[in-house]
């Protein structure tokens, strides 16, 4: 079974996040800093709110950053773009006869933009949502959740994710890992090429070469 991450791995939304968050964060005048990032950058959106709350000292409640993250992303899901390889990867995944499942950290209704508007849907049996479950995806738990729902042993599951504590988190169920390159988390490169069991820069990489 072959489980894959969305934001970042999928599709190249990553970037729409980080310009939420400068966005938030200039409107209070407050700098863009590496802690912050790695307050919010593993974690699914409540929490995330929790910890902006807490981490900039701000009266709003996680409910109300929520919302206002939530308008500062806007549509912009029925707009981003697909990243190299994947579209045909998943036909190459198919056309194997392999199972396939979303498991994300993603909100479920920009997900599900996301995959309509790129026409990936039919290649997925089921989407796990982090962010319905409370699990942030650095805990095995959610992993374990995902491979009981596809019915299927975590030992026979494959994860594909641009996040190094995703990666961990799968491991921890005895998953196997496929670390992919995405910006975002660019400066975990090196961690990630020496705890993934493969590493690639994208889905290009694992692409048959064509038969002549």
């Amino acid at each position: 079974m072959f489980l894959f991450d969305m934001d970042g791995t999928l599709t190249d939304s990553n970037r729409i996040w980080k310009d939420v968050d400068r966005e938030f964060l200039a409107r209070r005048g407050l700098p863009y800093t590496h802690a912050y990032y790695e307050g919010v950058a593993h974690t699914i959106m409540p929490k995330a709110a929790v910890f902006t709350k807490e981490f900039c000292h701000l009266s709003e409640s996680p409910e109300e950053i929520v919302a206002e993250w939530m308008a500062l992303a806007g549509n912009l899901y029925e707009h981003v773009p697909i990243k190299p390889g994947v579209r045909a990867y998943l036909r190459q995944c198919k056309a194997e006869g392999r199972r396939m499942a979303v498991v994300t950290s993603s909100v479920p209704a920009h997900c599900r933009t996301a995959l309509s508007h790129l026409d990936l849907e039919k290649y997925f049996e089921r989407i796990v949502f982090a962010h319905d479950l409370g699990l942030e995806k650095q805990n095995p738990d959610i992993w374990l959740h995902a491979a009981k729902e596809c019915g299927v042993r975590p030992e026979d599951c494959t994860i594909f994710d641009d996040s190094i504590a995703a990666c961990k988190g799968a491991r921890a169920a005895k998953m196997r890992a496929v670390g992919v390159y995405d910006n975002f988390f660019a400066a975990d490169e090196p961690e990630m090429r020496g705890f993934c069991d493969v590493y690639i820069k994208s889905f290009e990489d694992l692409l048959y070469p064509l038969k002549k």
